[in-house]
């Protein structure tokens, strides 16, 4: 049987992480810098455990104004604390609970940022290390993000998206654009299933792109989010497809 893991961001504020937890097996939650606080990371955490599913920690900048999708000039050192500050947030926590977290997930601008630079995608993947050498980094497949992080030994996770549109090059494409989101069950199934079986996805002018798809993302704060995960594990069960995270 194929495997694929489904994570989605989660523990934003938003009303339905219990609606879509069933049908995930990796939750990235927010650490309280772009969305979030202390009292949603743990109600977001024993969501999760009551599902099985992996707890990550999802960090961004700390601008809720932008909820962490405007990007922010921060040196090196600054990032790490960035990082290592809201990772060290969500472990003290999940501690409270008896467990620990699976992996990290950069949130909005800091994650597309780190994607295209490689000087950043190594300062977060050393404070992910440093955190905990046993995290895996989830990072756009074929990025930065990852190639940096192999280098120093940290495990990874090539992600790709389920909701989002792709650019040729393989980066997605921006949101102030208004072809960037999938609004149809079908085409959001489609792409899933074409990153799954072929390794490719179909850019918005046609190209056919190569990725690697071991964890596919969707969008936790999305109209359609709900129903999109449903039809999304419906059309993997059917297909013989296993959700289980990495």
């Amino acid at each position: 049987m194929r495997i694929i893991d489904l994570n989605c961001d989660m523990g934003e504020g938003l009303t339905n992480d219990a609606f879509l937890m069933p049908y995930i097996s990796s939750a990235n939650i927010a650490c309280g810098y772009h969305a979030g606080d202390e009292t949603i990371m743990k109600r977001t955490i024993e969501l999760a455990m009551f599902h099985s599913v992996a707890i990550g920690a999802h960090p961004g900048f700390a601008d809720k104004a932008n909820f962490g999708r405007t990007e922010m000039p921060l040196s090196s050192t600054e990032v790490y604390e960035l990082v290592t500050d809201q990772i060290t947030l969500l472990q003290r926590t999940a501690f409270i609970f008896g467990t620990k977290l699976h992996h990290v997930k950069p949130h909005g601008a800091l994650y597309n940022m780190s994607a295209k630079d490689p000087v950043l995608a190594g300062t977060i993947a050393r404070a992910v290390f440093d955190a905990d050498p046993k995290l895996i980094l989830f990072g756009l497949s074929g990025s930065h993000s990852i190639t940096e992080a192999l280098k120093i030994g940290l495990s990874t996770a090539s992600e790709v998206f389920a909701d989002r549109t792709y650019q040729n090059n393989g980066n997605l494409t921006p949101r102030n654009q208004q072809s960037a989101l999938i609004d149809s069950d079908e085409k959001c199934v489609q792409q899933v299933l074409q990153m799954i079986e072929q390794n490719t996805v179909t850019s918005i002018d046609g190209t056919i792109v190569p990725i690697v798809a071991e964890t596919i993302c969707l969008h936790g704060d999305g109209r359609h989010a709900v129903n999109f995960a449903a039809y999304i594990y419906k059309t993997l069960q059917e297909k013989n497809i296993g959700i289980k995270s990495i």
